[in-house]
């Protein structure tokens, strides 16, 4: 049985925690800046982020599907794993959402999302400005609730590392070997 991640799940988790970090910070800075070129630059680049985002989600997931992760230590409780199972079921759900409702929002408000500038993404409904205002506070809305749950998995965590001391923290950590 297995007691680490493998290198290539590390890779992805610590990868997408740095663009989710970028991604949360860049939506909720230029959310408020007034309309400008810079803005309409800064939203570009939050689109083409979040798309390759959604596209690292969906990796993730088959690695996930096809390579069994590490069993929870025995000395988490029943409801400890229950929570750990749901804690993560909710955050990928959200990666997933997000992203979807970022460009179900773009395809509303009638700015195609194009990929790099490069690859014209399909718009998901037509141009209809209401369901665009509505779409953007459910974004945001679904940001925050992500950013909530990755505080309380990072506070797991901590949690482990520091009250427990289990290895529920070294083994997602890069410097563990394979």
């Amino acid at each position: 049985m297995t007691t680490h991640y493998t290198t290539p799940a590390k890779a992805l988790h610590w990868l997408m925690a740095l663009m989710l970090g970028c991604l949360l910070a860049l939506g909720f800075y230029m959310a408020d800046l007034p309309l400008s070129p810079e803005k309409i630059q800064l939203f570009s680049w939050h689109k083409w982020a979040g798309v390759t985002f959604f596209a690292l989600v969906w990796l993730r997931l088959f690695w996930r599907a096809t390579h069994r992760p590490p069993a929870y230590p025995a000395s988490m409780t029943g409801l400890q794993q229950m929570a750990a199972h749901a804690g993560h079921f909710a955050m990928y759900v959200l990666m997933l959402a997000i992203p979807v409702s970022g460009w179900i929002m773009s395809s509303a408000k009638g700015v195609q999302t194009v990929w790099f500038g490069v690859l014209p993404l399909p718009d998901l409904v037509a141009r209809d400005k209401a369901l665009g205002n509505q779409l953007e506070e459910l974004h945001g809305a679904l940001a925050v609730g992500l950013m909530a749950l990755v505080g309380v998995h990072v506070a797991a965590a901590v949690y482990h590392y520091r009250v427990l001391k289990d290895d529920v923290l070294q083994r997602m950590m890069p410097s563990k070997a394979e």
